[in-house]
């Protein structure tokens, strides 16, 4: 056995820790829901409130999923050399506190600041529960990222609801009220803090045996697809209220709703599965069938097009908590980094093709960055046959 194989087989025997893990995502759950659930739907609003054209509104997006994806895999990088688990609560506090900030911008900048204020929090707090996930799942790597990674995407998906179901009534000066949240979470966060020191501490002395096998070639591409796929996402979360411009603002964010909250369903599922079917395989079989949801999509109308939202959204995201784990795997000795690698740097391509979408808007139409959007997944697909082998069962 390679050394690398005996250190995840010591790993695997650590037990489950139910506790840790649903504290992890149900933070998760918090930070997502007013990071990547609430700012890609506010857009519509903050459009309105400041008047701003789509490149600018879309600049908002960028900027939150920039300065979270830049800063996840620094703060990661730093994580990996010494413990920070601090960052695991000031993280999430951050990330609520700076969005409810933007209830009391007065101006465009102040609107930007205090998104990107928010994003670095989010990039804070990222690696330190992931990893913290990581050292709770001993044996079931899929299932615990899947529980982890289900509490961001049912953030993501809860997000667009808060828009018709109370700001649309008080506009963005709403926000505010998320204040008592930012606390809130510094108790849920705090409770568990000296458990995971402890774990991050037994991990570091394991470490040290452990010999550099990172596979940067498969993190090359396994970056890639997760880009392709974050396009993907985002893309249909920003622009579908644009599209379908015929509905409601409040009808539009409940069919984000579905495309989200199918792909939180989805994501739990596919981390269960993937512990047995194996990470490559379900990853592969995930944007395949994700593929041809979203070539109909743009032909579809009415009940046919929800269907298909929800069947797309299922498919495209169940392979999400399968990435973060398939990092981790081809980055051993930097379970930190490659947190905030997997998590982070999807998000922050998501933000780029944001921005690029929204200049494709202005020019061409939103109808055009639709069709684009249906061909993501089929080129992630092909991209993830050429990932390498996972080796996570080897150590068993």
């Amino acid at each position: 056995m390679t050394v690398k194989n005996q250190y995840m087989a010591e790993n695997l025997m650590v037990p489950f820790q139910k506790r840790a893990v649903f504290t992890f995502s149900s933070t998760h759950f918090i930070n997502d829901l007013v990071t990547t659930g609430m700012v890609p739907a506010l857009v519509v609003l903050y459009k309105e409130a400041m008047h701003l054209s789509y490149t600018q509104a879309s600049l908002i997006v960028l900027i939150s999923y920039l300065t979270s994806s830049v800063s996840q895999p620094l703060f990661g990088m730093m994580a990996d050399r010494s413990p920070r688990v601090w960052l695991f609560s000031a993280g999430v506090f951050l990330s609520v506190l700076g969005l409810a900030l933007t209830g009391a911008a007065p101006s465009y900048g102040w609107l930007l600041f205090f998104v990107a204020l928010s994003g670095l929090g989010s990039g804070a707090f990222h690696p330190e529960a992931s990893r913290g996930t990581h050292l709770a799942a001993g044996s079931q790597k899929g299932l615990s990222q899947a529980i982890f990674q289900v509490g961001g995407n049912a953030g993501q998906a809860f997000g667009p609801l808060m828009i018709p179901l109370f700001l649309v009534h008080t506009g963005i000066q709403g926000l505010l009220w998320l204040i008592p949240l930012a606390f809130l979470s510094i108790i849920l966060t705090g409770q568990i803090l000296k458990w995971l020191g402890g774990r991050v501490k037994e991990s570091f002395q394991k470490k040290k045996e452990l010999e550099g096998e990172n596979n940067y070639t498969g993190v090359a591409l396994l970056t890639l697809i997760i880009v392709l796929r974050s396009w993907c996402q985002v893309g249909v979360v920003v622009f579908l209220p644009f599209y379908l411009k015929d509905l409601t603002v409040s009808q539009s964010e409940m069919l984000n709703f579905v495309f989200v909250g199918a792909g939180a369903a989805g994501t739990f599922i596919g981390g269960v599965f993937a512990d047995r079917t194996g990470m490559k395989r379900l990853l592969s079989l995930s944007l395949f069938l994700a593929a041809p949801f979203a070539l109909l999509f743009p032909h579809l109308s009415g009940i046919l097009s929800v269907l298909d939202l929800l069947l797309f959204g299922f498919c495209v995201l169940s392979s999400f908590s399968v990435t973060v784990v398939l990092m981790q795997a081809m980055l051993p000795k930097n379970i930190a980094a490659a947190s905030g690698l997997a998590i982070g740097f999807g998000v922050g391509a998501g933000g780029i093709g944001s921005v690029l979408m929204g200049g494709l808007s202005d020019i061409f139409g939103v109808a055009s960055v639709f069709v684009m959007l249906s061909f993501l997944p089929l080129l992630a697909g092909i991209l993830s046959l050429f990932m390498p082998n996972d080796r996570l069962h080897a150590a068993k």
